[in-house]
């Protein structure tokens, strides 16, 4: 058989006779080229690159990365004006002093003690971009995008709390923190940038222990690697629908106790749709019973977001969905009446928190509720005659999230690295 052609060519087989093949029948090509291995950086390389570029931009040094969050070279991404968020938090997200700030103890943008004159306008500068290296040209991502990227993170003092080589999301689904949430969307593939976050974009006033300390600012280095379509939902079998389903829900438990309510919302209702989406096996009895009791909870845990959220149909809605599966659960029945009492409905109001009180005889917030209404029943009929709701009920307490507790009292690590 005759050896490879000078340059690499292709060589060509010859039929009987040593007459070489014609074109199109049947010939075979083989290519003979010299093996290329492409060098990747290790582990410690990645790590001393970063580093270098830290030490570019003067950190970890005496100020923190609060020199970082006034200088020039960053684009901000929050969008809102400096003065608007002085006095209050960003919505549904708890709030952290601002950066470059001394941290007294209770002391941040949703306190009293922040003042319109004790803040300058680099303060709104809360989530920041530089651009490391541009992009090869490609669309940003669109949203319901599959995003894959590399991830660290730093702390002021240069520690690295966040290591991934391949951190694959959707974003907009609340599987991340809000840096890469809102950070990403705006990289083109094989981009790579810093994206500078202070705490309510991070880990919030809680941190994540053990290595996030409470109300800390973090430094990411993000590499976009792919973008494609989002998958489609694939038939899931029951146990893996539940376990998506809770991944899910607990996920928005954290955000809950974070008080990002938003984001709370969004994984309650992704939770919804896993229980929900298509199976590929019919579920047995006890894989049906426990598919709707997770389908009570995050139903039930909905309702506590949007009344956090101001939404009361939605929360009422919730509650009402909850019933059709549970007639019985308590907590709907609470919420519901509590919610029926607050829109004046007093006798639907009454009928459920009987029923409720029925379910748990020695619940005092049942008792005080029936109490509250009874004295509004029997209140003078000239001033009931003015306005139905001229003795409103309280606002309805948002209850408890999830299995474990109230809001806000999850004492359980928050999920490593995923926000």
């Amino acid at each position: 058989m005759p050896g490879p052609s000078p340059g690499g060519s292709p060589e060509r087989e010859t039929g009987a006779g040593g007459r070489p093949r014609g074109p199109g029948r049947d010939r075979r090509v083989r290519f003979r080229l010299p093996h290329t291995a492409i060098a990747l950086p290790t582990v410690r390389e990645e790590e001393r690159l970063f580093y270098r570029r830290l030490e570019a931009l003067a950190v970890p040094g005496p100020g923190g990365f609060g020199p970082l969050f006034v200088a020039d070279g960053w684009s901000d991404l929050t969008g809102e004006s400096p003065r608007a968020t002085l006095g209050r938090t960003r919505p549904g997200v708890a709030g952290c002093e601002g950066p470059g700030k001394s941290r007294a103890k209770g002391a941040g943008f949703g306190d009293p003690g922040w003042a319109l004159s004790a803040v300058s306008p680099a303060d709104d500068r809360l989530l920041r971009k530089r651009v490391v290296r541009a992009g090869l040209g490609g669309p940003q991502p669109r949203p319901g995008q599959e995003v894959s990227v590399k991830v660290l993170g730093a702390l002021e003092d240069g520690g690295l709390v966040e290591r991934d080589p391949r951190l694959t999301f959707v974003p907009g689904h609340g599987d991340v923190v809000q840096a890469l949430e809102l950070g990403v969307p705006t990289m083109q593939p094989g981009e790579i940038s810093f994206f500078l976050a202070a705490c309510p974009y991070a880990y919030g006033r809680p941190g994540r222990e053990p290595d996030v300390p409470p109300e800390a600012p973090l430094l990411f280095e993000v590499t976009l690697l792919e973008v494609r379509d989002g998958p489609d939902p694939q038939p899931l079998p029951p146990a893996a629908r539940l376990r998506l389903g809770s991944q899910r829900r607990e996920r928005g438990n954290f955000h809950f106790a974070r008080g990002d309510f938003a984001a709370a919302l969004r994984s309650y209702r992704l939770a919804l749709h896993a229980l929900d989406g298509p199976a590929t096996a019919p579920p047995g009895p006890e894989e049906e019973e426990e598919l709707q009791e997770q389908r009570v909870k995050c139903l039930n845990n909905c309702a506590a977001a949007e009344l956090k959220l101001g939404q009361v149909e939605e929360a009422l809605a919730a509650c009402e969905a909850a019933l059709r599966i549970s007639p019985d659960n308590g907590r709907a029945l609470l919420r519901r009446g509590q919610l029926l009492a607050e829109q004046g409905r007093d006798a639907e109001a009454a009928l459920v928190l009987r029923r409720a009180l029925e379910l748990d005889p020695a619940s005092k917030v049942i008792h005080a509720e029936l109490s509250r209404l009874a004295k509004r029943q029997s209140a003078p009929s000239s001033t009931a005659s003015q306005d139905p709701r001229h003795d409103p009920m309280p606002p309805p307490s948002p209850g408890c999230v999830g299995e474990f507790g109230c809001a806000g009292t999850d004492t359980r690590p928050a999920p490593s690295w995923r926000g």
